[in-house]
């Protein structure tokens, strides 16, 4: 519609008919507008229509709504891939330490082997040089076998290099990058939180370790590792002063009221798409994203409540906001939590979408957002004894009677009965003599109840560890391999990326047990370690792509600090040390102290049923057809298991499971991940059927 600088009528002839057509009485003299006047007024559009064309409208003095969100749009891009090229070099820059500090590794333990070779030849020219003799043969066959060891090591690491480079070459072609890198970062919470002194990301090197295992912790104690040491003999033998420190990482057992908020916890967890809607790489602010899923979750539990008690949950919500109720959710919070540490098995998937909520809700926009914090301490034994005074019955001689894990085994039924009346009357006297004003029997009952808790938690994750170490001892010796049932791997075969003989392989698994062993053994301080550091403020994470899809990657200095303190442990009692010493945690083989603890869990899930099977050979062979066939297959129980036990200790810790070496081969992570590897491909193991035979099902549970 044409605008007249006259108004907004039309054009000049238009402005006309209406004054004529509105203006009443009009003066009869006057004429209407002729055809003649035609020319005057398309004279007058015109310069109209010319004006109208030149001058700039209105709404083109200010800048468009649409420039102003093409501007915010091209900065946030630039921002965007700020931030992917800085994670790409931080993720780069990671790898690169990690195969530094590897190939180090792996040239010391070349020169040790160079050094070991000449002392050996330097012996056979000074036998030479008095004249031979029968000690020069065994010189000469140790010399060989060395020189042909090195040389199989050699040219299998050097065929696995050229095989990884070719890998790289042909993926990246394909996917048509242009760095190796591939790491897609997301935005970062707010900034990367600063590295602590001693401690790198993704790897610690050697005087780094040093350091931190020096700076020792209260939990470094030198706890004795006997061979033939069982499972129920280490849960008993704990003395009096090992409680109180055990104490400060054993979570309290839920009460009843308490498992009823749990229940309402894993219902709203259960049904939240927090994870989904969160970790993506998206325009709209992340910080509204949390805030609107945290904010849902709290809307859900109010809402269960309701259901469950209709005047509780009126009185949680009536004329009261979030903030109002923020006890109640802290609450059901850390109380999944402490659930979590004690039972690994349970919320398998519900734990990863409460934990990594509690990281956003640890940013302090967020807070001011929700006006209030979402994360409160871990109840602890040693907490509520603190509070209540009752510290000093930590130290009681009783309490290893009072917390024993009673195992039945092949025990006559009245020493089983006897063991749980004497534990029984440990209990009540410890209850009666420590009670207080403000520490009841109950309150005493249920710590006591805890560390039991804790004691059977060792009994069946720490156990197949020990029993595996059982095994390792007695079927098979370091110096003297059986030709048939020998431990040595080659790189290449089998898929295997390490060349170990027998003997290295034998201390390789030996020392990779024992620390599975201390690691189980100190997994509630993991679990208490580990939540401290997610849930930290100002700990903040970066979304990256690690290969495996997006992933929180954050530092952990206190699990990190803890874990170099258990290896440091382990290697001083074991004295050399095979293979490499770096533990990935905050690169993308282990993203965050989440991924790290998840993968400890699983050590026991796959040595127990391998321990089941094994130990169920001798009941099978009480079936007169089942014997006959493993005579026949196998040549008896014996030989069946030294089998599966050889096969075990060769394939499920010879480097495997990985695209690379760096990422596998010999480094603390890279043994559980040839575990893992073993064990997905047992069904194709010739002694499967035994398997099978014994009850085996998988090495997994449950995800609920």
């Amino acid at each position: 519609m044409r605008k007249s600088r006259l108004g907004s009528l039309g054009s000049v002839t238009d402005f006309l008919q209406t004054l004529v057509s509105c203006g009443g009485e009009t003066d009869q003299n006057m004429e209407p507008i002729q055809p003649s006047n035609n020319a005057l007024a398309k004279v007058l559009d015109g310069e109209e229509q010319q004006t109208l064309l030149q001058a700039p409208a209105a709404q083109d003095l200010a800048p468009p709504d649409q420039d102003v969100a093409t501007l915010a749009n091209n900065q946030q891009e630039e921002r965007e891939a700020r931030m992917h090229a800085e994670g790409d070099a931080h993720d780069l820059r990671r790898r690169l330490e990690v195969a530094q500090e590897q190939l180090a590794e792996y040239a010391a333990q070349r020169e040790v082997d160079s050094r070991t070779m000449l002392s050996q030849a330097e012996s056979l020219a000074g036998l030479v040089e008095q004249g031979g003799g029968p000690d020069l043969v065994p010189y000469l066959t140790g010399l060989r076998q060395g020189l042909q060891d090195s040389a199989v090591e050699a040219r299998n690491f050097a065929a696995q290099q050229r095989a990884d480079v070719e890998r790289t070459k042909r993926t990246s072609a394909q996917a048509g990058l242009m760095s190796p890198g591939g790491s897609e970062a997301g935005l970062k919470r707010m900034r990367e939180a600063p590295t602590p002194a001693g401690l790198t990301n993704g790897s610690a090197h050697p005087a780094e370790q040093t350091a931190a295992m020096e700076t020792s912790m209260e939990d470094d104690d030198e706890r004795g590792l006997e061979e033939g040491t069982s499972a129920s003999s280490c849960v008993n033998t704990s003395g009096p002063g090992s409680f109180e420190m055990r104490a400060k990482f054993i979570p309290l057992r839920l009460t009843l009221d308490e498992r009823r908020l749990l229940r309402l916890l894993e219902a709203a967890l259960s049904v939240s798409e927090y994870t989904d809607k969160v970790d993506v790489l998206a325009m709209r602010s992340k910080v509204q994203r949390v805030h609107l899923q945290i904010k849902d979750i709290c809307a859900i539990l109010s809402g269960l409540v309701v259901a469950q008690n209709y005047k509780k949950g009126q009185q949680l919500i009536t004329d009261r906001s979030f903030k109002d109720n923020a006890p109640f959710f802290q609450e059901c919070f850390e109380l999944g939590r402490r659930y979590k540490v004690m039972n690994p098995d349970r919320m398998r998937s519900e734990y990863g979408k409460l934990v990594y909520m509690l990281m956003d809700s640890a940013d302090t926009e967020i807070q001011d957002l929700l006006e209030f914090k979402c994360v409160r301490p871990l109840r602890t034994v040693h907490r509520l004894l603190e509070e209540g005074g009752g510290l000093a019955m930590l130290q009681d001689a009783h309490m290893s009677t009072a917390t024993a894990e009673i195992v039945a085994g092949d025990r006559p039924r009245h020493e089983v009965q006897r063991d749980i009346k004497n534990k029984e009357r440990a209990r009540s006297q410890l209850a009666r003599k420590y009670k207080n004003s403000r520490l009841s029997e109950d309150d005493i009952l249920r710590c006591l109840y805890s560390i039991s808790d804790n004691n059977s938690y060792l009994l069946f994750n720490r156990d197949p560890v020990d029993r595996m170490l059982e095994y390792l001892r007695s079927y098979f010796t370091p110096s003297s391999p059986d030709p048939e049932f020998s431990l040595a791997i080659q790189g290449g075969a089998s898929g295997a990326r390490l060349t170990h003989n027998h003997e290295r392989q034998y201390n390789f698994v030996l020392q990779s047990l024992t620390l599975w062993r201390e690691i189980s053994h100190d997994m509630f301080q993991l679990w208490c370690t580990c939540d401290d550091d997610l849930l930290q403020e100002g700990n903040y994470y970066r979304l990256s792509n690690t290969g495996q899809g997006l992933n929180r990657v954050q530092q952990a200095p206190k699990v990190m600090r803890l874990m170099l303190n258990i290896l440091g442990r382990c290697q001083r009692r074991i004295g050399n040390w095979v293979g490499s010493s770096v533990i990935h945690l905050g690169d993308h083989n282990v993203p965050n102290a989440l991924m790290l603890i998840d993968k400890y869990t699983q050590v026991p899930r796959i040595l127990n049923p391998v321990v089941l099977v094994l130990d169920a050979l001798p009941r099978l062979t009480r079936d007169p057809q089942l014997r006959a066939y493993i005579d026949k297959t196998f040549g008896g129980v014996e030989r069946c298991r030294r089998g599966i036990l050889a096969d075990f200790f060769k394939h499920a810790f010879d480097g495997s499971g990985a695209d690379s070496f760096f990422d596998a081969g010999s480094c603390i992570d890279g043994r559980l991940t040839s575990a893992w590897n073993w064990g997905s491909k047992v069904e194709k193991k010739t002694y499967y059927p035994v398997f099978k035979l014994a009850g085996f099902t998988g090495f997994d549970g449950d995800f609920k």
